[in-house]
């Protein structure tokens, strides 16, 4: 099975919640900043997302001053 096909873990963890945490932001703020519902940005949180587009990630990593590595790490056993 391709990894595309997989419906597995994907191994990477997005630190979302602990940045906007460490930036006293709230989800809502973060969704008018990149013009991403709250609700995709929660499946990204809680790491239930399957793909993010370039722009979005930017979008982001522009709004909480992070790069990407900051925000999406290996996930951790």
């Amino acid at each position: 099975m391709s990894p595309a096909e997989d419906d597995g873990p994907s191994g990477i963890h997005c630190r979302l919640d602990e940045l906007l945490a460490e930036r006293g932001m709230t989800l809502t703020r973060l969704s008018e900043l990149v013009g991403v519902s709250i609700v995709n940005l929660s499946v990204l949180k809680n790491d239930r997302a399957r793909a993010i587009r370039y722009s979005t990630l930017s979008a982001i990593c522009r709004a909480l001053e992070c790069e990407v590595g900051d925000l999406l790490v290996l996930a951790r056993d």
